[in-house]
Order: C-alpha cells, then structure tokens, then sequence
C-alpha cells in the first residue's frame, strides 16, 4: 500500500513538473508583427549596413508600422475614407521614421529598392 501511495505521488509529481515545461515553450507566430518586423530589419541591415541604433530605431518603425495595418487598414475596404486616411497617416509617419534614421545615401538605396 505505501508503494503504490508513493508511485501515484510521483505520477501525480511528473504529470505537474510536464505542464510546467510545456507551459514555457513559445513558438513563436510568423505572422506576429515582432517577428515581420525583425525580419525585416534583418533585410535592410545586410542591405544597407545598418548600425545597432539604426537596427533598432527601425525594428520599432516597423514594429508600429504593421501593428497600425493591423488594427487600422488590414481587412477594410481601402475605398473607405477614413480606412485611406489611416493608411497615409500610417505610411507617412513609417517614411518619416526611415528618412530621419537612415542617412542620404541609405535612404536613397532603400527607395530604390522600394521601386523594383
């Protein structure tokens, strides 16, 4: 009996410590905004040589960048007004976080790149 008492405590203690760890495993979504938007930076800093402050002025660019898609124009009819305004708003304020970050050379790579 206190064999069988101690084994059903250590499954009961091996079925917790299991969860625990399953709990803590992420994966990690392609789609999350986060991820896009490292991927992104990754891009444009093997692109056009970015410095550390720069990768990370830009991370939180497109960072913010694809969260207001997201919320605001992603899904909704762009004939929409108000869903066109938010877009330009959105795209004017991502162009004027890339012309102050990046300098006259890389910014005129980048929209080069843009073109093509």
């Amino acid at each position: 009996m206190k064999k069988l008492l101690s084994l059903i405590a250590f499954a009961f203690v091996m079925m917790l410590s299991v969860q625990t760890i399953s709990a803590q495993s992420l994966s990690e979504d392609e789609t999350r905004p986060e991820v896009v938007a490292k991927t992104q930076v990754a891009e444009l800093t093997t692109q056009l040589g970015l410095s550390g402050d720069q990768s990370r002025t830009l991370y939180r660019a497109f960072v913010t960048k694809e969260v207001n898609y997201r919320k605001l124009v992603n899904g909704k009819d762009i004939n929409n007004s108000q869903v066109a305004a938010d877009k330009k708003k959105t795209d004017d304020v991502f162009m004027k976080a890339m012309k102050t970050t990046l300098n006259e050379k890389q910014y005129a790579k980048w929209l080069s790149s843009l073109e093509q």
